[in-house]
């Protein structure tokens, strides 16, 4: 290696062939040494001998970062630390290992590791497995609300005032039922980090939730169904207040009504797949990974919901189609839409016909508050059965209900569910478009129903056990 009183326009002159490498070291400042690349790189670096007589290279930075009187300036306050034992490559070494040893310990790391861990199955601390839709919600909220204050932190930096401080912060933004979401969040990742004998403490316990939930009660009025019916089935555009049009899609419609009518929960409809269908047997069988309970659901469906079904497929335009979602995204036809697309649509819808505070949740709660009322009188047991809840004993022994009962109840459930499509079809239409009556009765606390008149939907005309 050639040594050579450096200067400035010399050091940038310097080239070295394609593949090899060229050293050139300072006669006025030993040790200093400047390194081209084939590539044309070049840094600045320094040759010194350890403590322990061990020769080391260390790298000062690039040429276009140090000019030559920088580096020799450089040099000499490196000189001056391995005078007094300090060896400025193991501290380099050392840093970059603490970087990683606290990038790794870093909450933004153990969240990741919790998620992974909640995808895989590894982590069920309630002994069943994570939906998929509720990992991405979750994801949705740490990356909104969670990363950006605690992600680079390491955990053992997060106290209880810390985790107060973000909820304090939610709350004063006017997030509400989110930032009891957010504190369940940050007490399961660190739930499971003390399960990996990652974490000693959770600094999210301790403390009560920063909002107080209150349980909806809010139920669709008849008059309130009717004006929302009307838009539903009629109308592609209709007037707002301010007159401005609002426009919401038929297929988008039709899942609406269809949640009015099976009283499924607003994702469930949304995610409908083909192939959970059979539309001659008249039955919805949703898929055990979409369900809350993370049970597979029979849903009967009534003979206007299989006529709203067959529509929302006609309108998809993809003949042959015997998989994918009935409600496809209209920006990928391989996913259904987003839930959220329903909320939207029916939060315009609500404000052009005048219905304040009122959910596509709300309509699940109007239904099922129908089906056990004096109106239709089903039991609440079949009712739970609608609905998909699993928690409903019936009265009798919940290990029985779960362990040792798999009766889908489908004769009572049909019942119910034609039941409510009657009634609800009496509130929305006039008299005249109304569909063959159904006679329902009780017999044991459980409805059943009887079509008097001829139904041209194929289905079977009595539906008893």
């Amino acid at each position: 290696m050639a040594t050579i009183a450096l200067t400035d326009s010399y050091v940038r002159s310097l080239k070295a062939e394609r593949g090899r490498r060229l050293d050139r070291s300072d006669a006025l400042c030993t040790g200093l040494t400047i390194r081209v690349s084939g590539s044309g790189r070049k840094q600045w670096l320094l040759r010194y001998w350890s403590a322990d007589g061990v020769q080391r290279r260390h790298v000062i930075g690039e040429l276009n970062a140090f000019s030559l009187k920088a580096a020799r300036l450089e040099v000499g306050r490196l000189k001056e630390l391995i005078s007094r034992g300090v060896d400025p490559v193991q501290d380099r070494r050392q840093a970059r290992e603490q970087a990683k040893r606290e990038a790794q310990n870093s909450f933004g790391k153990l969240a990741e590791t919790y998620f992974h861990a909640c995808e895989t199955g590894e982590w069920q601390p309630k002994r069943k497995r994570k939906r998929g839709a509720v990992l991405a919600y979750e994801r949705r909220l740490y990356a909104r609300h969670i990363e950006p204050a605690l992600g680079s932190m390491t955990h053992l930096e997060i106290r209880r005032c810390t985790v107060k401080d973000l909820l304090r912060g939610m709350i004063a933004k006017g997030i509400r039922s989110q930032t009891n979401r957010v504190h369940a969040i940050i007490r399961q990742i660190f739930n499971y980090a003390i399960s990996e004998d990652l974490a000693e403490t959770n600094p999210a316990t301790g403390f009560q939730s920063f909002h107080t939930i209150t349980p909806r009660r809010r139920i669709w009025k008849d008059p309130e169904l009717k004006r929302l019916w009307n838009v539903l089935t009629t109308k592609n555009v209709l007037l707002a207040p301010d007159d401005e049009e609002v426009q919401v899609s038929r297929p988008v419609r039709i899942a609406i009504q269809l949640a009015a009518l099976l009283l499924q929960r607003r994702n469930e409809i949304a995610g409908m797949m083909l192939e959970e269908l059979d539309l001659e047997q008249a039955v919805w069988v949703i898929a055990p990974e979409r369900m809350k309970g993370g049970r597979p659901h029979q849903v009967p469906l009534p003979p206007l919901a299989i006529r709203l079904i067959r529509e929302a497929i006609d309108l998809c335009d993809l003949p042959g189609r015997i998989q994918g979602p009935v409600f496809p995204n209209p920006r990928d036809h391989t996913t259904p839409i987003d839930p959220s697309a329903l909320t939207r649509a029916l939060g315009r819808i609500r404000d052009a016909i005048g219905v304040e505070d009122a959910t596509v949740h709300d309509l699940r709660r109007t239904g099922s508050t129908a089906l056990t009322s004096e109106r239709l009188r089903v039991s609440p047991f079949i009712r739970s059965k609608v609905l998909g809840h699993d928690t409903d004993a019936g009265g009798g022994a919940q290990v029985s209900s779960v362990h040792y009962d798999v009766n889908e109840y489908m004769t009572e459930k049909r019942a119910a569910l034609a039941a409510w499509e009657r009634l609800l079809l009496s509130i929305v239409r006039p008299r005249d478009e109304q569909p063959p009556r159904l006679q329902t009765g009780i017999i044991r606390g459980m409805v059943f129903g009887l079509e008097v008149a001829n139904d041209t939907s194929g289905l079977p005309s009595l539906y008893s056990r």
